[in-house]
């Protein structure tokens, strides 16, 4: 007699899917229990307001929570950098699994880099995060763009670009590898350029803090390096006050830290690798103002070491003027 399939709750995008059925087979591959999704519409994929007006933090979450708490699926799947900062109580972080690639990636027209863009492009983009660091390199290094605010799927947001409305849009390079158009990317954008989303890249996998027997299958997909690593970025976005919307990047990596990412596991190599560094960045949307600090320690061995090392860098962030940063617009 085969077993019951456990009920996998996902959001109906392609991008949700595609991931949300790699954990399925994960997960299947675990227990030995066929897994079923459950598609499920959240407020954020039927509003059309830009995220940054919707408040951006749960838009995309809420609905798979509340699925869960009803029962009426077992566990589900969220992009890490969607999940609000708080935990609730009934429910468990159960999986956070080996993160994909956390770089934001141009793809822009006649295949061009983002240095090559000409004068007065115009770049795509949903979040004032990206705008914040595009602008302020832009400052930085002469370059003359304009960022254009966006919504809608990967297909969406390149048509944008195959139609010549934008010269450019900027996307995740985890999400473009996860539904196999990692080929469409033109140029990468590194983190020392713009630093990505707290956790981006990352999913987590979500179940009832009373299902202890999934609880335990579900800790078998658990990366410990991506754990600690997401954690500290998500305790510096906590300690910030700021939700997945506000124009905040947080990256926790492994030396050496000029290489350029690797998927995969960080301790492959059979090196031992004992020191991580968290940097972070605020800035108002033009690009006119930023804070961009780091800090570089032991790899953190559990939950309260990661939170606490983002906590500090925050603490450090807001003393040089980050809370007077994330409530500003470009003027």
């Amino acid at each position: 007699m085969t077993e019951k399939a456990l009920r996998l709750g996902t959001r109906r995008s392609r991008l949700a899917m595609a991931q949300s059925g790699q954990v399925a087979d994960a997960v299947s591959q675990v227990t030995g229990r066929p897994v079923e999704l459950v598609e499920i519409t959240t407020y954020g994929d039927t509003s059309r307001e830009h995220l940054a007006q919707i408040g951006g933090t749960g838009v995309f979450v809420t609905a798979l929570r509340d699925a869960l708490l009803r029962g009426e699926v077992d566990f589900a799947v969220h992009s890490l950098k969607d999940l609000p900062t708080s935990q609730p109580e009934e429910l468990v972080l159960a999986a956070v699994p080996v993160r994909e690639d956390p770089r934001d990636v141009i793809v822009a027209r006649d295949a061009l880099k983002f240095t090559d863009l000409p004068r007065g492009a115009r770049i795509g983009t949903g979040s004032p995060r990206r705008m914040a660091q595009l602008n302020a390199y832009a400052r930085a290094h002469g370059l003359d763009i304009e960022t254009v605010p966006i919504r809608g799927n990967v297909d969406t947001r390149i048509g944008y670009v195959r139609d010549g409305g934008l010269d450019a849009v900027v996307l995740a390079a985890a999400g473009l590898n996860r539904i196999g158009r990692g080929e469409e990317v033109t140029d990468f954008l590194s983190v020392d350029t713009v630093l990505p989303a707290p956790g981006q890249g990352a999913l987590a996998v979500e179940c009832p803090a009373d299902r202890a027997d999934l609880i335990a299958a579900l800790a078998e997909l658990d990366d410990p390096f991506t754990r600690v690593a997401v954690t500290a970025e998500r305790s510096l976005l906590a300690a910030l006050e700021a939700g997945c919307s506000a124009p905040v990047g947080a990256l926790a990596d492994l030396p050496p830290f000029s290489a350029p990412f690797e998927r995969g596991n960080p301790h492959a190599d059979g090196q031992i690798v004992k020191e991580m560094r968290l940097r972070g960045v605020v800035g108002t949307t033009d690009g006119s103002r930023m804070v961009q600090l780091s800090t570089t320690g032991p790899v953190p061995e559990t939950h309260d070491q990661a939170a606490t090392l983002g906590r500090h860098l925050a603490a450090e962030m807001l003393a040089q003027g980050a809370a007077g940063l994330m409530g500003e617009r470009a003027q």
